[in-house]
C-alpha cells in the first residue's frame, strides 16, 4: 500500500481552497486547481472514492485543470450551486463548470449519482488536463482502470464501479490506478466529462444529456432561492449559506449533515479530528431555525417525521444526539491507520463515538423546532405521541448531569445551557399542549420548568462574575450562555443577560475583540483549537440584541470578511494565520450567520427612522 499512487502526490490546498457541489445526496469538495478531493458514494456517509483531502496519495482525486495554471478563479453561477472555476495561462484561458444533477423537486432521485464537469476554452488555447484516480472504500482499495471507446471505467474488482464518460477525444493513459489524459481546445470549443456512480457501462457523452441537466439543475437553484425570504442588507451572504446549508439536507430522509466531511482536524497535526457526517439534531433543529427565518417551511415538515421516527426511545435510557442519516443509531467510532489525515492530522476517524453521550439539550431543540413547525401543520396523534414522551421525559430527568453542547469527553457537569434548552423543553410542551389542545400532565410539566429555571438562575449565574457560567459553581465562562436570549429564557434586556454578554465579548475574544472561543478550559485533548466561527456569530447577535447594534455588525462584518473566496465556512479559524480549520464547510456557522443577519436587519435602528 505505501507505494500507491506515490507518483502522483500533490501538496494539500488550504481547507479554505475549496468550493461544495452536491446533489441532497452526497457533494464533492472542488479545489481552486480543478480536482474534487472529497466525495463520498452513493451518499454524505458512505465511504470515499475520492479523498484526496484525507491523503493526498492513496485518497484518491479526479482532476480537471489547465496545464500552466495551477490555480483557477472559483465562483458560484449566481443564485445556484454550480460551481465555475476560470483558469488563466499566458497562452489562452478555460472556464471549467463543475454540479451535480439534483433530483427533481428536490425529492426522489430520477437519475444515478453523477458528476458533471464541462470545460471551455474562453480565450487562445489550453490543454486540459484530466486525472482519474479513484480511491475506493476510503483509499483501502486498489482500483483497477480501463480504458473504454467513450471513456474510462474503474472498478475495486468487487462490487464497485465508475464510469468516465467525456465528449472530447481524449488519448488515456493508464499508470497503476490513475487514467491520465491531455486534451487541446482553442478558443470556443468546449468538451464534457459525466462521472456515473455504480455504473460499468461507459456510454457516450451525449447519452447523459449534459446540458439539458445544467439547465435543470439551474433552473432547480433558481427556483428554491427565489422563495427565500429575506431583503436584508446581506442577500448574497444569506442565499449562499442557505444554498449551503440545502446542500447538507439528505432528501430521502429529511436528515441534514452537520458537514459532509470527516477528520478535517481542529488542530493541525492534532488529535480533534472527528466525522460529522450525521444528523446531530441540535445542528439540524438550528438549521430548520434558520430555513423558517427564511420562509422554507418544506425542510421542517420533512424532517419532522425523521424526528418522529427517531424518537421512539421505548427501551433506551435517552435519546441519542445523533443519528445515521438514514436513522440508525450504531455510530461506532473507527480510526483508519492507512491514511495520514490532512497535512499528517492523525487519527481519521468515521464514526463518532459522542453518539452515546447524554447530552440533555437536544430535547430542547427538538421541541423548539416542533414548536415552530406546528405554526404552519397539523399535529397528528403519532407526531404528538412521541413529543408527549421527551417533554415527558425531561420532566423528570433535567436533574441529571450531562456531556454538555461541546462533546467533551470527560465527567459530567450540570451543563447551563443544557439546563435551559430542559427549560425550552417543558416550556414549549407546555405551549403546544395548550395551544393545540393536547393531552399531557401540563401542570407537572409546568411545574418542573418553574423549577428548572430557579436552579440555572440560583447556580448557573455567578454574581461576582455578573455572567452565567459554563456549569453550576463553575467560574469558566463558555460562548453557549450567548443563547439564552435568542430561545426566550430571559428577555435581552435583562441586566444578567447583558452583563453575561459583555463578559464573552471581554474575555473568551481575540485581543482585538473579533472572534470568540467557546471556551477557555481544559477539555482533555491536546492543543489549543481555534477560535469558533458559530460562537463569533452568536455574539454579534447577542451584542445586537442587548442594544450594543454598532459593535454587533462590526464583528459580523469581520466574519463576512473571512468566509472562502466562494462564501463558505469551516467550523474554526486559526485567529493567528485566518486558516480554516475543522470540519467543512459547517453547517452550524452557515446557520449562525443566517439567524445573525436576520436578526441584524430587524434590529436595525435606521429601518425605524
Amino acid at each position: 500500500m505505501a507505494a500507491f499512487h506515490e507518483e502522483h502526490s500533490m501538496p494539500y490546498l488550504d481547507i479554505a481552497d475549496y468550493g461544495v457541489i452536491g446533489d441532497l445526496r452526497t457533494v464533492a469538495l472542488v479545489g481552486v486547481d480543478g480536482s474534487i478531493d472529497w466525495c463520498c458514494f452513493p451518499r454524505f456517509d458512505g465511504p470515499s472514492l475520492f479523498g484526496a483531502i484525507l491523503d493526498d496519495v492513496r485518497g484518491g482525486r479526479f482532476r480537471v485543470g489547465v496545464k500552466g495554471a495551477p490555480r483557477g478563479n472559483q465562483r458560484y453561477m449566481p443564485g445556484t450551486g454550480v460551481l465555475q472555476t476560470e483558469f488563466t495561462t499566458p497562452g489562452g484561458s478555460a472556464m471549467v463548470m463543475d454540479f451535480m444533477p439534483v433530483s427533481v423537486g428536490g425529492a426522489a432521485p430520477h437519475r444515478p449519482l453523477e458528476i458533471h464537469r464541462h470545460v471551455t476554452c474562453t480565450g487562445g488555447a489550453v490543454e486540459v488536463e484530466v486525472e482519474l484516480q479513484p480511491g475506493f472504500d476510503y483509499g483501502a482499495s486498489r482500483p483497477l482502470v480501463y480504458r473504454r471507446r467513450h471513456g474510462v471505467l474503474a472498478t475495486d474488482g468487487i462490487d464497485e464501479a465508475v464510469a468516465l464518460a467525456t465528449s472530447a477525444n481524449c488519448d488515456w493513459r493508464i499508470e497503476g490506478g490513475s487514467a491520465l489524459a491531455t486534451c487541446a481546445l482553442r478558443e470556443g470549443e468546449s468538451f464534457a466529462f459525466v462521472l456515473r456512480y455504480d455504473d460499468d457501462d461507459v456510454r457516450p457523452v451525449e447519452h447523459y444529456l449534459t446540458e439539458d441537466a445544467l439547465a435543470d439543475t439551474v433552473a432547480f437553484w433558481r427556483g428554491w432561492v427565489a422563495r427565500l425570504r429575506y431583503a436584508g442588507p446581506y442577500r448574497d451572504h444569506v442565499v449562499r449559506s442557505a444554498i449551503t446549508l440545502k446542500l447538507m439536507c439528505y432528501a430521502r430522509t429529511g436528515a441534514i449533515v452537520a458537514a459532509p466531511t470527516t477528520s478535517l482536524p481542529e488542530v493541525l497535526g492534532g488529535e480533534r479530528n472527528w466525522d460529522y457526517r450525521f444528523t446531530w439534531l441540535r445542528d439540524t433543529c438550528f438549521t430548520l431555525h434558520a430555513f423558517y427565518v427564511l420562509g422554507q417551511h418544506e425542510e421542517a415538515d420533512h424532517f419532522m417525521q425523521f424526528v418522529k421516527r427517531v424518537c421512539r426511545t421505548k427501551g433506551r435510557p435517552h435519546l441519542q444526539i445523533m443519528y445515521g442519516i438514514d436513522g440508525r443509531r450504531d455510530l461506532s467510532e473507527i480510526e483508519l491507520g492507512h491514511l495520514e489525515g490532512y497535512r499528517g492530522s492523525r487519527p481519521v476517524r468515521i464514526g463518532n463515538g459522542a453518539a452515546d453521550q447524554l447530552q440533555l439539550d437536544v430535547y430542547g431543540e427538538v421541541l423548539e423546532t416542533a414548536y415552530i413547525w406546528a405554526q404552519h401543520y397539523e399535529m397528528t396523534e403519532g407526531t404528538w405521541h412521541a413529543l408527549h414522551d421527551l417533554v415527558d421525559w425531561v420532566s423528570y430527568n433535567w436533574r441529571r448531569k450531562d456531556s454538555g453542547i461541546w462533546e467533551v469527553r470527560h465527567e459530567l457537569s450540570h451543563n447551563v445551557l443544557s439546563k435551559v434548552m430542559c427549560w425550552v423543553a417543558l416550556d414549549r410542551g407546555v405551549r403546544l399542549a395548550e395551544r393545540c389542545g393536547l393531552e399531557g400532565d401540563v401542570a407537572r410539566w409546568r411545574s418542573e420548568a418553574d423549577a428548572c429555571r430557579a436552579e440555572i438562575i440560583k447556580n448557573g449565574y455567578n454574581e461576582e462574575m455578573g455572567a452565567f457560567v459554563a456549569s453550576f459553581g463553575s467560574r469558566e465562562l463558555d460562548a453557549s450562555a450567548l443563547v439564552i436570549p435568542m430561545v426566550n429564557f430571559l428577555h435581552r434586556s435583562d441586566p444578567r443577560v447583558r452583563s453575561t454578554v459583555r463578559a464573552i465579548a471581554r474575555d473568551l475574544t481575540t485581543p482585538d475583540g473579533t472572534m470568540v472561543y467557546r471556551y477557555r478550559s481544559e477539555d482533555g485533548l491536546d492543543g489549543t483549537e481555534g477560535s469558533f466561527s458559530i460562537c463569533t456569530f452568536w455574539l454579534a447577535q447577542a451584542l445586537a440584541m442587548i442594544g450594543d447594534y454598532e459593535a454587533g455588525v462590526r464583528i459580523f462584518e469581520q466574519m463576512l470578511s473571512r468566509a472562502n473566496h466562494v462564501g463558505l465556512y469551516s467550523e474554526e479559524i486559526d485567529p493567528a494565520t485566518g486558516e480554516f480549520l475543522g470540519n467543512f464547510p459547517q453547517g452550524l456557522t452557515h446557520i449562525a450567520l443566517i439567524n445573525c443577519a436576520h436578526v441584524l436587519a430587524r434590529l436595525d435602528p435606521s429601518a425605524s427612522s
